[in-house]
């Protein structure tokens, strides 16, 4: 399983040459997400997979909470089981995220920002 920094993930985010999950339940991702994250609250199916990536040959990276939640990893591996080509684990999630000072998306960002 492939391993990406964080500003290794900015770079990528910058291009629009990646699809971003976090692999947090539904109100973890509601409240705040990195910018453009798409969610998988739960199990990865064929299904979910094909509706949240449809392309096996973009660049995926999950994350979760931080270094020590696996959710991340699990998914990522689910992702290369189906079929997918690039697949990174962002180790550090919404903690370094949080850490470095980037912005987040999300409820949360939005009621700050009223």
């Amino acid at each position: 399983m492939q391993r990406i920094s964080r500003d290794a993930l900015l770079t990528l985010l910058d291009t629009g040459a990646v699809t971003v999950v976090e692999a947090l339940p539904a109100a973890h991702y509601e409240a705040d997400h990195l910018p453009g994250a798409v969610n998988l609250p739960g199990e990865l199916t064929v299904g979910l997979a094909t509706q949240l990536v449809p392309d096996r040959d973009r660049i995926v990276v999950t994350y979760c909470s931080g270094p020590f939640c696996t959710r991340s990893k699990t998914a990522a591996v689910v992702f290369e089981r189906l079929g997918y080509t690039d697949v990174r684990v962002y180790d550090g999630g919404k903690a370094d995220w949080a850490q470095a000072g980037l912005p987040f998306e999300g409820a949360r960002t939005a009621a700050r920002a009223s």
